[in-house]
C-alpha cells in the first residue's frame, strides 16, 4: 500500500481561540487543548489506527505542536522537524485577520503573504519537502504541526497551488489523512474531529 501521510493539528491555544496569527511565537496549550490531544491520541491508538506502529513521527518543534504529540502518546517515537513550523507571519505576528484588515483592507494571506515574515513560495517549498519525504517513506507518516503549514501540505499533496489551503479549513486537534486515489493524490479524510465528539 502507498504511504500516507497523518495530519495532527496541535490542540487549542488562547491565541488560536482568538483568531491570532500564531507562527513562531510558543504560545501554550490550554487545557481544552491539552484535554483533546489526549482524546486524539487515545483515537490514534484504538482501531483502525493501532498506534500506527510501523509510522514515522514527526513534530514541529514549537511547544503547542510538541505537546499535543507527547499528550496524544507518541511523544518518545517523534523526530523533531523544522520544517513543520508554523508560517512566520512577520509584522502580523499576534494580530487577528479583522486587525490586519483594518491596517491593510483586502488582504489575503494566500495571495498577498505577510510583511517581514517567510514569503509564499518559502512555505510553498516547506511543504513540499514535507510531501517528497513522506512519499519517498515505505510507510505511513504522522505530522503533528499547525493550521496553515498543515493546509499548505494538504494543497501540495494534491499538487495545487498554495491558495487551495484557503479552501480547506482546519480546526484545532483535527485529524486528516491524505493518501491516494485511483493511483493520483487524494484527499481521504479532512478536519476530522469525531474523536472530540465522543
Amino acid at each position: 500500500m502507498a504511504p500516507r501521510i497523518l495530519l495532527a493539528r496541535h490542540g487549542q491555544t488562547a491565541w488560536s481561540l482568538s483568531g491570532k496569527h500564531t507562527g513562531r511565537t510558543d504560545v501554550p496549550l490550554l487545557e481544552e487543548g491539552r484535554r483533546g490531544a489526549g482524546t486524539l491520541g487515545e483515537r490514534l491508538h484504538r482501531a483502525p489506527f493501532d498506534g500506527l506502529p510501523g509510522a514515522e513521527v514527526l513534530t514541529s518543534p514549537l511547544a503547542r505542536a510538541r505537546e499535543t504529540c507527547e499528550l496524544a502518546g507518541f511523544g518518545e517515537r517523534a523526530i523533531s522537524w523544522d520544517t513543520l513550523m508554523e508560517w512566520d507571519y512577520g509584522t502580523y505576528e499576534g494580530m487577528t485577520p479583522a486587525e490586519i484588515q483594518a491596517v491593510r483592507p483586502g488582504w489575503f494571506i494566500w495571495r498577498d503573504g505577510v510583511p517581514g515574515g517567510e514569503t509564499l513560495e518559502q512555505v510553498t517549498a516547506r511543504a513540499d519537502e514535507v510531501v517528497a519525504r513522506a512519499r519517498a517513506a515505505d510507510r505511513d507518516v504522522l505530522v503533528f504541526a499547525h493550521g496553515h503549514i498543515l493546509r499548505s501540505i494538504g494543497a501540495r499533496w494534491l499538487g495545487l497551488p498554495l491558495d487551495f489551503a484557503a479552501r480547506i479549513r482546519l480546526n484545532p486537534t483535527s485529524l486528516s489523512v491524505l493518501g491516494w486515489a485511483y493511483g493520483e493524490p487524494a484527499i481521504e479524510s479532512w478536519n476530522d474531529l469525531g474523536h472530540l465528539t465522543v
